[in-house]
């Protein structure tokens, strides 16, 4: 395990941590702030760049991610900084992948051909509703036709356009998703990132629900309906899950996402980013300072924004690979993921009895029933 990265390939994650304003239901690393000096926060990514690259000049790179808060907020030079300078330290694969999350205010969309230019090749749009009053009540910044005149843009700019929807939202019955999610297939995407609303601890919504807000959330009966009908759509249009909540057309998934559930290797770079690294025989999970001023602070005057770096062992490894690699369709590969997997037999076998595992060409996967609990077996097969 600790020496077979590049079954996943190698990719390079930027995180940019702001927003124009912070959603209700969002848990990840963002902050709103008025004003971003993105001279210094340049200055502090090829210093990230520098220092991260170390042993690893030379490997092929096979895909890039800028991700957040709000990437789309980004200069397009900063962005083309960035990749330039990942690009002078790596060799690019022909058909790499270079991904930037992007809102899709008409601002944001008037940047497309700019991030174009500097290199990008795939947007991720944040659509999340294409309804008005659901877009006001997950916070969203955009209008429906905002919303569609940016996918619109991007459509004739990039190859290839990903969107994000959340259902199982407060009201939401199992019809308005029906004709919510035929909406977006007619739409031609390639790929479609589909997520049941939840409440997070720390978020607005996670305080709302705390107080007994949030009414009309979904019952457990009902998001699983919406699950059911989002797998059987999705499928009839051509556009299969590939993993728990991401599908696409086949040629179309996500290079980035699947090196991380491939167990490849990918570095960190910004604040509370993380990473796996291969060198010198070990896998190194490394995290960096999750809040922005003290990420750019430690760059600045310590000269890395690492918070951690440590060695994990064989072991280790390996559960993390198992409990990432059955997020997939396809599952793992038993013959690679052969040593954890020889502890957990009597879990495995109890789970494949029960319909939940199965063996398919040498793969161990979740079966259609096992899917939607996902969460449920792997809290199984890691226990204890």
């Amino acid at each position: 395990m600790l020496e077979d990265w590049q079954h996943g390939g190698f990719g390079v994650y930027v995180h940019w941590p702001f927003c124009q304003s912070k959603c209700p239901y969002c848990d990840f690393n963002s902050h709103v702030s008025a004003n971003v000096d993105q001279k210094r926060w340049f200055s502090a990514f090829l210093s990230e760049i520098e220092r991260t690259v170390v042993g690893l000049e030379g490997r092929q790179l096979s895909s890039i991610y800028f991700g957040g808060g709000t990437p789309s907020l980004m200069e397009p030079w900063l962005v083309e900084g960035i990749l330039d300078a990942l690009k002078s330290k790596f060799l690019i694969a022909n058909d790499i992948e270079i991904t930037l999350e992007a809102n899709p205010t008409s601002v944001e969309a008037g940047r497309f051909q700019a991030y174009h230019d500097a290199g990008v090749n795939r947007v991720s749009m944040g659509i999340q509703a294409l309804n008005v009053p659901d877009l006001k009540r997950l916070g969203r910044l955009h209008s429906v036709n905002e919303g569609q005149d940016a996918f619109d843009t991007a459509r004739h700019i990039f190859d290839r356009v990903s969107f994000d929807l959340i259902y199982a939202r407060q009201d939401q019955t199992l019809d308005q998703w029906r004709s919510e999610l035929k909406q977006a297939l007619a739409m031609s995407v390639d790929h479609l990132s589909l997520y049941q609303l939840t409440i997070e601890p720390g978020t607005a919504f996670g305080d709302r629900f705390s107080k007994g807000g949030l009414a009309g959330l979904p019952s457990e009966d009902l998001g699983a309906d919406m699950y059911e009908l989002t797998q059987e759509l999705c499928e009839a249009a051509g556009m299969p899950a590939y993993e728990t909540s991401n599908h696409a057309a086949v040629g179309s998934e996500s290079r980035h996402n699947l090196v991380y559930w491939n167990s490849g290797d990918y570095l960190g770079l910004g604040p509370g980013a993380h990473g796996r690294i291969t060198q010198y025989g070990h896998r190194i999970a490394t995290e960096t300072h999750l809040a922005p001023g003290k990420w750019l602070d430690a760059v600045e005057n310590s000269g890395s924004g690492e918070s951690l770096s440590r060695k994990q062992d064989g072991f280790e490894a390996q559960e993390e690979a198992l409990m990432m690699g059955l997020r997939l369709r396809s599952g793992i590969d038993e013959v690679r993921f052969e040593q954890v997997l020889n502890t957990k037999v009597e879990k495995i076998q109890g789970l494949k009895e029960i319909g939940m595992l199965e063996t398919a060409n040498g793969f161990l996967r979740t079966t259609e029933q096992g899917r939607p609990v996902l969460n449920a077996i792997l809290r199984e097969l890691l226990a204890g």
